[in-house]
């Protein structure tokens, strides 16, 4: 059975070729209820098996075992309706699985109390709140709850957190501003930061490219990668492939499940990618930079 045959019937497979095996979806877990998973070193940041999730007569969610590792970034594409956002919203513990669990640094998420999973996971929805007559700067602070409560006294590591979200997300510009006063994009960026200053190990992100344009997408996915290499797993769903095959890892959901898993080099993910899309799209390489890039052109 190939990777991605296996990984559409919801059983574990060997990586796909280009991929270390710790990368590979359908890394094993403990199944004692209540027993926390061990997390000695090179373990999953976060991990899950065999999640399913039905909405009504449709199974969004089908069977789907992943890990995702500290020190990269995944990107989650798939056809509209594959069940990407509602993938990650299980994940991220915001719905409850039908079946399956998930494990948040080796620990049942859950039974994992609330203050510590928002410390431990940063979430980004498709469509967040950014609405009011609050300052950008504010809100981003938002951000810091986890770490210090409702009622604590923000310190300068907190500040210091705050200013670089603002920074990686070029704004601080703006910081000053009333929400109700910003574009779309502008406020995009502010959700952004407030994600990213909770400084999560794990980073979960739906749809966070909308409304920016191309110089704020690269500085967004620039940030990703670096927060990768600092040590964070981060997973973002994208509808840009482009954007997508520039991440380490890409997963290809259709119809519920995971159809491949492997690294944008790998000629059989590209492949299964042009395949869920139906062959509207050929993917080409690219050099950019000195160095071997993929690009989607359309076939129109």
């Amino acid at each position: 059975m190939t990777a991605p045959a296996a990984h559409a019937a919801g059983v574990s497979a060997p990586p796909a070729a280009g991929v270390s095996a710790p990368h590979a979806a359908g890394v094993s877990a403990p199944k004692a209820a209540g027993v926390s998973a061990p997390h000695p070193a090179g373990a999953p940041a976060l991990q899950a098996e065999g999640l399913a999730l039905k909405l009504g007569a449709l199974r969004a969610v089908d069977g789907v075992s992943l890990a995702l590792h500290a020190g990269q970034w995944v990107a989650i594409v798939g056809p509209n309706g594959a069940g990407k956002s509602t993938l990650l919203s299980l994940l991220a513990g915001l719905r409850k699985p039908d079946a399956g669990r998930v494990w948040l640094q080796g620990r049942d998420l859950a039974t994992l109390p609330a203050p510590a999973r928002a410390r431990a996971l940063s979430w980004l929805s498709q469509q967040g709140e950014a609405e009011g007559d609050i300052a950008a700067h504010d809100v981003v602070r938002l951000g810091r709850l986890p770490r210090h409560g409702l009622f604590g006294t923000p310190d300068a590591a907190d500040e210091a957190a705050v200013a670089q979200a603002l920074d990686e997300t070029e704004a601080t510009p703006f910081a000053a501003r009333r929400l109700n006063e910003l574009s779309g994009g502008e406020r995009q960026r502010v959700l952004l930061a407030r994600a990213l200053a909770v400084q999560a190990p794990v980073l979960l992100l739906d749809e966070p490219t909308t409304h920016l344009d191309a110089p704020h997408q690269r500085a967004l996915l620039r940030g990703l990668a670096a927060r990768a290499r600092n040590g964070a797993a981060v997973a973002a769903v994208l509808h840009d492939l482009t954007l997508a095959l520039a991440a380490d890892r890409v997963l290809v959901m259709d119809r519920g499940r995971i159809v491949a898993d492997g690294s944008p080099a790998d000629a059989a993910l590209r492949a299964a990618l042009v395949q869920v899309f139906e062959q509207a799209f050929s993917i080409e390489a690219v050099q950019l930079a000195g160095r071997a890039r993929w690009a989607v052109v359309p076939h129109l």
